[in-house]
């Protein structure tokens, strides 16, 4: 009988799973996939989470966030015009491949049951819980699902908001002397993020160009790139350095920290728009903003209704603005050109509302 028992390897599940083994707790942790790996990510880590990562990484990996590239600021290119923001403090440039590995790593060091290549199927019980898995059964007094947007164990109803089908696509490339901003390229039809990274095992400088995409609009990096002509134009004297990865489909729903007793974390919980750059900082707080709020029903001190509603509390207060402000953000720049004009201009003249943007998006 585990205490916790945590759904998906990557930084929210890991997060929790660590942040409660590190508690005393028996934590088991099923990934379905098999680290390294590649994942569609802008591999974005805001400063804001630098003391929480470097608190959940084992000492042989503080490296991979002390040597991070730092990103120090944004550039917006829409309409032809190029909106600048500082990103101050800077950000970290991780790729997933040395994150999720590392995380994975730190959660078995802190004596987290963590096993690969295991799906989860089913979910049934409660107090205890019980998994059904490619691996057999196991038993929990909770569970943390962190298993992603697009799962079994996630997938509900979209009310036909799904009509539009959104992809994602990714890919690393080489580029000479690539500026240390986050460069953000907008067509009609979705968008795509550019910068630069390093890998952990080469210390090789790369450029990270992953995209959201209307799938009737592109569906590979290449006619991505043909859909704005800087991004084309600076796209051609890009070298591929790794083979691209896509997911889909993106769906957006409302925020769901909790259900049926299971406490959701990451992108289990909702998806924020890529674009804003924060989803891994948000998925590993909310992992451990999870993990805390269990610890108290761990020790009989509260039921597990209780530490659920203590989590949906504090994810309302401490995570929620943040997709309502990526969402704002989002329908202001879908406006038609003719109206988002006068705005861009605005951007432009006043520097000081791309910084606000940036801070509320953290």
């Amino acid at each position: 009988m585990y205490d916790l028992m945590v759904i998906g390897g990557g930084p929210a599940g890991t997060s929790a799973a660590i942040t409660c083994a590190r508690g005393g707790k028996q934590v088991l942790l099923l990934e379905r996939g098999r680290f390294p790996r590649h994942k569609v990510c802008g591999e974005f880590v805001s400063a804001e989470s630098f003391d929480l990562l470097a608190g959940l990484l084992a000492a042989p990996h503080a490296s991979l966030l002390a040597d991070a590239i730092r990103i120090t600021r944004a550039r917006v290119f829409l309409d032809g015009r190029t909106l600048h923001a500082p990103v101050n403090p800077p950000a970290a440039s991780i790729s997933r491949l040395d994150l999720d590995a590392a995380l994975w790593d730190s959660a078995v060091a802190s004596g987290v049951d963590a096993r690969q290549q295991v799906t989860v199927q089913e979910v049934s019980g409660s107090e205890p819980f019980t998994l059904s898995t490619s691996a057999g059964k196991f038993e929990g007094r909770a569970v943390i699902n962190a298993s992603g947007r697009w799962s079994n164990l996630t997938q509900a109803p979209t009310n036909g908001q799904a009509r539009v089908k959104w992809l994602g696509v990714k890919g690393h490339f080489a580029e000479l002397s690539p500026p240390h901003s986050v460069d953000l390229y907008f067509f009609e039809g979705g968008y795509c993020g550019v910068q630069p990274v390093e890998m952990a095992a080469t210390h090789e400088e790369r450029i990270n160009a992953c995209a959201m995409v209307r799938a009737d609009v592109a569906s590979t990096l290449a006619e991505v790139f043909a859909c704005d002509p800087a991004l084309r134009e600076r796209s051609q004297q890009w070298r591929p350095l790794s083979d691209p990865v896509s997911t889909s489909p993106l769906v957006f729903r409302q925020l769901q920290p909790e259900r049926d007793g299971i406490l959701m974390a990451g992108d289990a919980a909702a998806f924020v728009d890529p674009f804003v750059g924060d989803g891994i900082s948000l998925a590993l707080r909310s992992g451990s903003l999870a993990g805390e709020c269990l610890m108290p029903f761990f020790a009989e001190r509260r039921s597990l209704p209780e530490a659920a509603r203590s989590y949906c509390l504090a994810y309302e207060q401490r995570l929620a603005p943040v997709f309502r402000t990526s969402s704002k953000i989002r329908r202001m720049l879908s406006l038609p050109q003719i109206i988002r004009a006068p705005i861009l201009s605005l951007f432009e003249k006043t520097p000081a509302l791309g910084h606000y943007l940036v801070r509320k998006t953290r």
